[in-house]
């Protein structure tokens, strides 16, 4: 039987929202009895049930933020099942049937209580070995957790031949299913998946975003309003989200890089300074005359935001629980490396974004404002001094040879046509409307010899591949130097497409079908000449596959009205990118 020493009692805080446990002194404990030991010598083995994992581990269990040597396990107990006398244990295992036992520990009863709503987070930094699969599971009350998967990163300067990337975004739960995930969950060859926002919405029955076709993904939240309030709300929809068959078997299979957009707090949501609370432009918080635009309601509701992201997901992040300040609270964007092969960035630009420079009260609010003339304003940012220094002085540390980064919303400039060659820009909430910062980091890419840039975004529902420009007004294609990377955009899993929220939000039929128009691949194209492929009417996801001279993307499209896991994927474009050619190269495409 295994014993555990207690002063091996491991309180990583410091980690975020880690969950304190205690590792065993026998790492090569068997797994009878590991499985059997109860936390007390003196009383005999715990019989081992065969119950439903579910009737305990209702949400299942993921794993996430890979470093050489450690990942964060996340887990969740039912709260009827919870019981602060029993005692949670996990164990770390090579081999799928547990024979070897690389780690295995006990986390006390009282450690995963109603006050983080019953999960856990087990940071193992410092515990495995780098660029290995490892099999975890948890065990309480007699009840074994399904067996999940997950994988350390190469260590740093590694020689790396190979890492490839599954990027997801925008899962609305209540506006299709979520047969893409299946698809990532069987795909072996992925080695991490990326995750760059929207794992929830907010709202559950907005008609901007919701048609509420589907009776069985419909969610009631706790206060009965139609988006998130409070804690409770949040933690409501987390909840509902991970209840999902296919995302709990995808985040089993995989360990995931995930960071926020702005539906984990409130649609086109920002950092109101003036005022010193959160920016929701079509919030009950802010439009409802019973709350009076209540700022103490609004800088609470980015807090409890915030906090349920943090016990949802399976992350590394700095956390201060006692901050009463958003700024002070968490800190989410990170880096993480691959060997010698990619270092990758995960931005945060919705806590400390600027006001939209114009869009809220104008006409089609944020899309297409017209009479903007805020766009390159020098105090516009989407991301805080501190962070875009953070980013800047992360590429001038890089020795890898791809430099990644996880970013929300569209960073290249895209623009629509009016009358007399008249363009504006299609959305000020993406990094169109903060242009003297986009400036700036792409002077930062170019001073810094920042080597082959790539760019995976999410946020409009749309498969799109441009060109990286550092002065988009210049359209030379031979300006070779102009080019300074390449953005890949990987398209909504279910959330509706740019031409549904279209056809909801306009309020003229007629305005809308100009939009349309504009907004095809055609029309687009011609317009905006750095973009190399733009599809916003399906659904799915994509794949990024980082070698030594060159990364290949491919975008495939899933259904997300059937229910069904095997009713077909098809990939319907691939771009890679050399790593000494400036320029994109469409390899093959396929009908959309």
């Amino acid at each position: 039987m295994s014993t555990f020493n207690r002063r091996k009692f491991l309180g990583i805080m410091a980690a975020g929202m880690a969950t304190p446990y205690v590792l065993s002194t026998s790492q090569q404990a068997s797994a009878a009895d590991s499985l059997s030991w109860t936390g007390n010598s003196a009383q005999a083995p715990l019989p081992l049930n065969n119950n439903d994992p579910s009737n305990i581990f209702d949400l299942s269990i993921a794993s996430g933020d890979p470093t050489a040597t450690g990942v964060m396990l996340w887990t969740h107990i039912r709260a009827s099942q919870y019981d602060p006398a029993h005692h949670l244990q996990f164990q770390v295992a090579a081999d799928p049937d547990f024979n070897y036992v690389a780690i295995e520990g006990m986390v006390n009863g009282q450690d995963f209580g109603a006050d983080r709503d019953h999960t856990v987070k087990i940071d193992l930094e410092g515990q495995l070995q780098p660029n290995r699969n490892y099999y975890y599971r948890f065990l309480y009350k007699g009840t074994v957790s399904r067996t999940g998967r997950c994988k350390t990163a190469p260590a740093i300067g590694y020689d790396l031949d190979t890492v490839k990337f599954a990027v997801l975004t925008c899962q609305d739960y209540t506006n299709g299913y979520y047969g893409a995930l299946n698809y990532v969950a069987d795909d072996n060859n992925i080695d991490f998946v990326l995750h760059l926002g929207d794992f929830i919405y907010e709202s559950v029955g907005d008609p901007r975003f919701q048609d509420l076709p589907f009776e069985d993904r419909l969610i009631t939240l706790p206060s009965g309003f139609s988006v998130a309030m409070n804690l409770d709300d949040y933690r409501h929809l987390y909840r509902s989200y991970r209840q999902d068959p296919y995302l709990q078997k995808a985040m089993e299979n995989h360990t995931w890089i995930i960071i926020t957009d702005d539906h984990e707090t409130c649609n086109d949501c920002y950092w109101d300074y003036e005022l010193d609370t959160l920016g929701c432009p079509d919030h009950p918080y802010t439009n409802d005359p019973q709350f009076n635009n209540n700022l103490d309601l609004k800088r609470q509701l980015k807090l409890d935001s915030q906090r349920a992201w943090l016990e949802y997901a399976p992350a590394r992040v700095q956390v201060n629980k006692s901050a009463t300040h958003p700024f002070d609270y968490s800190r989410i964007y990170r880096n993480f490396q691959f060997g010698d092969l990619v270092n990758l960035s995960m931005l945060d630009t919705r806590t400390y974004r600027t006001p939209h420079p114009c869009g809220e009260g104008d006409f089609l609010e944020r899309y297409l404002p017209l009479g903007c003339t805020n766009l390159e304003n020098p105090e516009q940012s989407m991301m805080g001094q501190e962070q875009r220094e953070w980013l800047i002085n992360t590429w001038s540390a890089s020795h890898c040879r791809w430099n990644v980064l996880g970013n929300q919303t569209y960073m290249g400039r895209m623009g629509i046509e009016l009358g007399d060659k008249v363009k504006l820009p299609f959305n000020v909430d993406a990094w169109d409307g903060y242009e003297a910062e986009r400036q700036i980091l792409m002077n930062e890419v170019k001073s810094n010899n920042v080597d082959n840039f790539v760019v995976l975004t999410g946020d409009l529902h749309t498969y799109m591949a441009s060109q990286v420009k550092q002065d988009y007004a210049d359209l030379s294609f031979w300006n070779l130097s102009n080019q300074v990377g390449v953005e890949f955009m990987t398209p909504s899993i279910t959330s509706a497409g740019l031409s549904d929220m279209l056809l909801k939000t306009c309020p003229d039929p007629e305005v809308a079908n100009f939009l349309l128009q504009a907004l095809s691949e055609s029309a687009l194209r011609i317009t905006n000449p750095h973009i190399k492929m733009f599809n916003s009417t399906q659904h799915g996801y994509s794949t990024i596959e980082f070698k030594k001279d060159y990364c290949e993307w491919i975008a495939y499209r899933v259904d997300k009205n059937t229910n069904a896991g095997n009713h077909g994927k098809k990939a319907i474009s691939r771009f890679r990118k050399y790593e000494h050619w400036p320029w994109l190269m469409r390899l093959s495409t396929w009908g959309y």
